[in-house]
């Protein structure tokens, strides 16, 4: 079954339901509270099951003049029907043990009474009933056909708890909190539906059906109820219900529901008189009440009242990420038929995303006076004035096709292109997936292999909808064509910062790279360590630059470029000791240093040491490597106090340098390989290899690793890629 049925089933019931549902979890999160509520007043017995029923009779009828009823409810309370003085019936919550009276019974509020009839029936009797019925088969029918999608998304039902993919709130929310609130979500889909055949008489008949007991003549008589063996060996805990005979006629018996059974009692002698179980449909609708209700159980009406507020957030979720997947997957309006045009785009994309970035390249293209044409993968045709192929695509599940690229394999095969084509695939996908980008590689091989077509990019592969990442593709792409491609970057929705004062403490003068050195103290106490971001703002606009922390004691340390236009740089070297800025610390989690880590390497090129000359200084007992590339070896004296701070007299750490214009004019990835033994030792021995630095540097590190670990046993690199073996910040 493909992709679309699923997710098409999914929105269209949605859809179709969306008012009742809305209804029905408003209600729902309401009618939750009152268990919630109820239990809160505190008359649950604990132990019921120590406590006899001989004790409570015998309790009540010291108490009161008369005892109609009996009661034990699900929640725990003891519940007596009695007579007042007035000839009144009072329905009184008691302790059953001293028959002391604990609270009345007070009348429902109007707001639950309110809610349990729109709940039930919408007000509309006979049709509500139905509709509601009809409604919570529809729940339970999208609950399974999201699970099927959240499967697909996951990468099979064994990969549905597996870490999900950090994309914008409303998607990464779907995600958790359908895995959170499925089984619930479905129980009260079911048991909604089986309360509904109930009402409508569509389950077998329900009748107890008591049978007659042999009646002792020579039965023993009791004078007292406490000594009568079956209401001595009978516990609360086995009660539902009692009904106390109307005098002390031995005619007259105790006809008591137990949990699986009603029994008529003979009040003198304990003797059954008549009995019958209850049969299945009875205990199946009061189990799906008490599951539908939460009744009686704390836990499991907190755990219903998130369960029907999911729903509400699922629709809203839902609508935003339908609304984006067609904003971002619109079809531009094609000028230009497919047979004219030298430029063609296709795009697999399941929820937007790839079809975005293709959309931005297309509109770059198109600026420089190309004839492009964009289309989807699945509409894959001959295209007779053809040269570039692009291929934008994201891989959905365990290395499937979005939906909209399902059909390329096989039209592909039996399509032969009039020219010879020259192509690049973009894959876009994330590390948190074992199946990163798998479709995309399966693709850029079929067209690999094919006659007429010729690799123009080796396969680019995008984490996350990084669009630097993007950026640096399209850097080697219009390297290849020769040409100018000016994309418009995606729009960032602002962060609120929480500002402090920070006081400059050191500023270094500019070294031969214009590298300078900016230590910084807060006023108040925060915390940050090695790794997280330092946000600055330098414009009256609020416009954010972010630069990467080194923590030296309690102060911070930045290693920043000076650029001729560079707004951040420029504020930042324009700072004197003494003065006062504003910034906030932003935390970077992702790649704070392992401190179960025993062997780790750093790898960085130009500014992007800063955060490892924190750690190197914070985590003095393991064993680290760093590697670092600069363009001369005056680039690195800017460093050196630093290093004879922490460097000095530890053997457990080695330092490697590279630098690109001078000596053996090596770049970083080169001593990488040179030392190749040292960093398959360290990936093999479950170690960390921490990279930041320029996003050109860390492909061409991942290239040579890649390289290292070709053949080896313990890890494949595209493990190792996906592990958290590995850390990056580049930029």
């Amino acid at each position: 079954m493909t992709i679309s049925i699923w997710r098409y089933s999914h929105l269209t019931l949605a859809l179709v339901s969306s008012l009742f549902l809305i209804v029905a979890s408003v209600t729902g999160i309401i009618l939750a509270v009152e268990p919630i509520s109820h239990q809160s007043k505190g008359y649950a017995v604990e132990n019921l099951e120590e406590v006899s029923l001989a004790i409570t009779i015998d309790a009540l009828k010291n108490t009161y003049d008369e005892v109609l009823g009996l009661e034990v409810e699900s929640s725990g309370f003891v519940k007596a029907s009695v007579l007042t003085m007035d000839m009144e019936t009072l329905d009184v919550y008691v302790n059953p043990i001293t028959g002391e009276q604990l609270g009345e019974v007070k009348e429902r509020l109007y707001i639950y009474t309110f809610a349990t009839n729109v709940h039930r029936s919408l007000f509309l009797k006979s049709i509500g009933r139905f509709f509601v019925g009809l409604i919570s088969l529809l729940l339970a029918i999208i609950a399974i056909t999201g699970l099927v999608l959240l499967a697909k998304r996951q990468g099979g039902f064994l990969k549905l708890f597996s870490k999900v993919q950090k994309d914008y709130f409303e998607l990464r929310y779907h995600v958790v909190l359908s895995r959170w609130f499925f089984i619930p979500i479905v129980i009260l889909a079911l048991t909604g539906v089986y309360l509904s055949a109930e009402k409508f008489n569509l389950l077998p008949d329900a009748i107890v059906a008591q049978q007659q007991s042999t009646i002792n003549d020579n039965a023993e008589v009791y004078e007292n109820i406490k000594a009568i063996p079956f209401f001595k060996e009978t516990t609360l805990a086995e009660i539902r219900e009692v009904e106390f005979p109307f005098s002390d006629d031995p005619e007259e018996y105790y006809v008591i529901a137990l949990q699986d059974r009603e029994v008529t009692v003979n009040q003198q002698t304990g003797a059954i008189v008549r009995s019958g179980n209850y049969p299945f449909v009875t205990l199946a609708s009061r189990l799906s009440l008490v599951l539908h209700t939460g009744e009686g159980n704390v836990i499991w009406s907190i755990i219903l009242l998130l369960a029907s507020a999911s729903i509400l957030f699922f629709m809203y979720s839902g609508f935003v990420m339908t609304l984006r997947r067609r904003r971002k997957g619109k079809r531009i309006a094609q000028v230009l038929d497919k047979d004219e045009c030298e430029y063609i785009i296709l795009v697999g994309s399941e929820s937007g995303t790839a079809f975005d970035f293709a959309q931005r390249f297309y509109n770059g293209l198109t600026k420089v006076g190309k004839n492009v044409y964009l289309t989807e993968l699945n509409t894959y045709t001959t295209y007779p004035k053809a040269t570039n192929i692009i291929v934008f695509t994201s891989t959905y599940g365990e290395g499937e096709p979005p939906t909209n690229a399902r059909k390329f394999p096989a039209l592909f095969s039996k399509i032969q292109q009039p020219n010879k084509i020259d192509f690049s695939v973009i894959g876009f996908g994330s590390l948190d997936y074992p199946d990163y980008c798998q479709f995309a590689i399966e693709l850029d091989n079929q067209l690999s292999e094919a006659e007429n077509f010729q690799q123009q990019l080796p396969l680019f592969k995008i984490n996350k909808s990084d669009f630097d990442s993007f950026e640096l593709w399209l850097i080697q792409y219009t390297t290849k064509v020769g040409f100018t491609i000016s994309v418009e970057r995606p729009l960032v929705k602002k962060k609120r910062y929480k500002k402090i004062d920070f006081d400059v403490v050191q500023r270094t003068e500019l070294n031969c790279d214009d590298t300078f050195l900016l230590r910084l103290k807060p006023q108040s106490k925060i915390e940050f360590t090695s790794g997280d971001l330092l946000a600055i703002f330098p414009n009256a606009d609020e416009t954010v630059r972010q630069y990467s922390i080194a923590r030296i004691e309690d102060e911070i340390l930045l290693s920043i470029k000076k650029h001729e236009l560079g707004r951040g740089s420029n504020f930042l070297f324009g700072l004197n000791v003494g003065e006062t800025i504003k910034a906030a610390i932003d935390r970077n989690e992702h790649f704070h240093f392992p401190e179960n880590s025993k062997n780790s390497i750093f790898i960085s090129n130009g500014t992007g040491i800063a955060p490892f000359l924190g750690m190197i200084s914070e985590n003095t007992t393991q064993n680290i490597s760093l590697f670092w590339g600069g363009r001369k070896k005056a680039s690195m004296e800017v460093y050196a106090s630093n290093f004879e701070k922490t460097a000095s007299n530890r053997e457990n750490l080695k330092i490697f340098t590279s630098f690109s214009r001078e000596g053996e004019k090596q770049y970083v990835q080169d001593a990488i390989l040179e030392q190749k033994d040292l960093v398959l030792e360290t990936i093999n021995q479950k170690g960390t290899i921490m990279i930041c630095g320029s996003l050109a540097m860390q492909h061409d590190v991942l290239d040579v690793i890649e390289k290292v670990l070709k053949g080896n046993q313990t890890i494949t690199f595209d493990a190792f890629e996906k592990s958290d073996q590995l850390k990056t910040d580049c930029y």
